[in-house]
């Protein structure tokens, strides 16, 4: 409880640094969130302007955005009238929360099988042929390969629909899209992971013993071999639970990644950093989710901390 304390502490610097440097940014960025190809009236520009505090200095306007968020209010929306930041992100989270939990599911329903079968026969087709497909998969970015899935399955074969959302078949292709961009490094690192373990007394022993070998490697031998998997998927799941900015633009999905692209676009700062804060959490949190995942997998690191 202590460890998950102070990692929890930690969190707060960090999230400090990417604020600063999020605000920094977005206002360093040129053009402003009112200017438009018919410019407005000088006066209308200048009470909105008033109205959402950005005729302060950038140093008080983060100020005064820090006192606002340490009670709970990420301001209003710039480009939303009416919404506010908290809102407008409620509305969307679900949408990349459940796409990411889908990516997920099916990286690691692919990737670990495929590393410990490539594991358990090394240098034969069983390893090379899916380490192969492996190594195009972290190749090939999700930009290439989500065209190439809708261009194939969407409009030559017509099983699936190439862009929208609403129903679950509107999650095939950009949680496959996501999935297998996951799951090749994931496949690479459970069989390097394997072949290291593979040597060790205990698995010997298990085989030694009569151990059908699926269970050798499934149960025996996973295990340890799981500790660089789990700490992969700290980063990697932050990144899928998220939301993917291109994925979600390219199929058109509803959630955080195409807000935030949007949010850039459109130059709302309050938008800008309320999506940067929600990322910033959900990658420290299952970072330390990782790492007590970690410590449960092998008692020498729980006892450390």
């Amino acid at each position: 409880m202590a460890y998950v304390l102070r990692r929890l502490l930690e969190m707060i610097p960090v999230l400090l640094v990417v604020i600063t440097a999020t605000f920094f940014l977005a206002h360093a960025v040129p053009g402003g969130p009112f200017d438009k190809e018919r410019p407005l009236p000088v006066e209308v520009k200048a009470r909105l302007e008033a109205y959402y505090g950005l005729n302060q200095s950038q140093p008080v306007q983060l100020r005064n955005y820090m006192v606002n968020l340490v009670k709970g209010d990420l301001g209003p929306s710039i480009k939303y009238p009416g919404w506010s930041v908290s809102e407008v992100i409620g509305a969307r989270i679900g949408v990349s929360f459940s796409l990411g939990l889908v990516s997920l599911l099916l990286a690691v329903i692919i990737g670990v099988p495929v590393g410990v079968l490539a594991a358990s026969r090394p240098n034969s087709w069983l390893d090379r042929v899916p380490m192969g497909f492996t190594l195009v998969g972290i190749c090939v970015p999700s930009f290439v390969l989500g065209p190439i899935l809708a261009l194939i399955f969407a409009l030559g074969l017509g099983w699936f629909p190439p862009c929208g959302w609403g129903s679950a078949v509107h999650y095939v292709l950009p949680a496959c899209t996501l999935g297998l961009i996951t799951a090749a490094p994931l496949a690479r690192l459970t069989r390097g992971s394997l072949m290291e373990v593979r040597s060790l007394d205990y698995v010997r022993t298990a085989h030694a013993k009569g151990v059908p070998p699926l269970r050798v490697w499934f149960i025996h031998a996973l295990r340890n071999a799981l500790l660089p998997v789990v700490t992969y998927l700290g980063p990697a799941a932050a990144g899928l639970v998220s939301g993917s900015f291109v994925i979600e633009s390219l199929f058109d999905v509803p959630g955080m990644g195409r807000l935030f692209v949007t949010a850039i676009i459109n130059r709302d700062v309050m938008l800008i950093l309320g999506t940067t804060i929600i990322y910033a959490v959900a990658l420290l949190v299952l970072n330390l989710a990782a790492d007590l995942a970690n410590a449960a997998l092998n008692p020498k690191v729980a006892r450390g901390r």
